[in-house]
């Protein structure tokens, strides 16, 4: 009997020491559930379309397969109008003006044109062009809003950069404007998507915006429809996501002798 006893209390030890995990996975899996994200993809002239219709579409997936958790519209700094794309590109329809009150995600997308100089159509110019629109100030007041996630896909964080944002906050752009991130007082990380806190994204180059849309299905609606999406597209998401957690990697290169020494 005593042995039987002692049994009965080690059994119900144990189920104690789980419950609340067990509580905690529950809650997190029903705050999933009852979790509505809205996303705002930004338009401006001379927008790069893969940076803003990858995210669409992995976006747009997410609210089929989450019965409607997840909704998602094309904005811009101007409200409603038809907004045209880099390179001579095919224009895209803005169905409203960028709120950067609603909770959610807003992501702004870089600019198509060439990679270099001072033409017109050049992306530096795109997008010096952009961030001198109220574009700016909406993400600026975006940024303060602790119910707002702001996402850049490739040069979209140069537009912030440019207009003073992302100061002493760790970032990514394309390769060829890592030097410029960091001219504008960014922290620049060679990373596929670095997350400077939860509330700032950024990715790398053009195809990334599939992978930091993908992620952020995971992280707002859960991993299941994440794997759903992946699986339509037949694509898998690539990358770690850098944060400034953890413990910091030891840079060899720095301790190796010059040449001649």
């Amino acid at each position: 009997m005593k042995k039987m006893i002692s049994l009965l209390m080690s059994l119900t030890l144990m189920l104690s020491l789980f419950a609340p995990v067990a509580s905690a996975n529950t809650k997190k899996d029903q705050d999933a559930k009852d979790k509505s994200v809205h996303v705002q993809i930004v338009l401006f002239d001379g927008f790069d379309l893969l940076d803003a219709l990858a995210p669409y579409e992995v976006f747009a997936a997410a609210g089929m397969y989450s019965g409607g958790k997840v909704t998602v519209e094309l904005v811009s700094a101007e409200g409603k109008r038809s907004v045209p794309s880099g390179l001579n590109g095919p224009s895209l329809e803005a169905q409203g003006v960028i709120d950067p009150v609603r909770s959610g995600i807003i992501v702004v997308p870089g600019a198509s044109g060439k990679p270099a100089g001072k033409s017109e159509d050049s992306i530096p110019n795109i997008l010096k062009q952009a961030k001198d629109t109220a574009l700016t100030s909406m993400m600026k007041q975006a940024l303060n809003n602790k119910e707002v996630t702001v996402v850049t896909v490739c040069g979209g964080s140069l537009v912030l950069a440019m207009g003073g944002l992302l100061k002493d906050r760790y970032a990514v752009t394309n390769q060829i404007g890592m030097g410029a991130l960091g001219a504008l007082g960014a922290i620049p990380v060679d990373a596929r998507i670095v997350e400077d806190t939860p509330r700032l994204v950024t990715p790398g180059g053009v195809t990334s915006g599939l992978d930091v849309a993908l992620y952020l299905v995971e992280r707002e609606v859960g991993p299941q429809i994440a794997n759903a999406i992946e699986k339509l597209f037949e694509y898998e998401r690539r990358g770690t996501v850098w944060q400034a957690t953890g413990i910091a990697p030891i840079h060899f290169e720095a301790d190796q002798p010059r040449q001649g020494q």
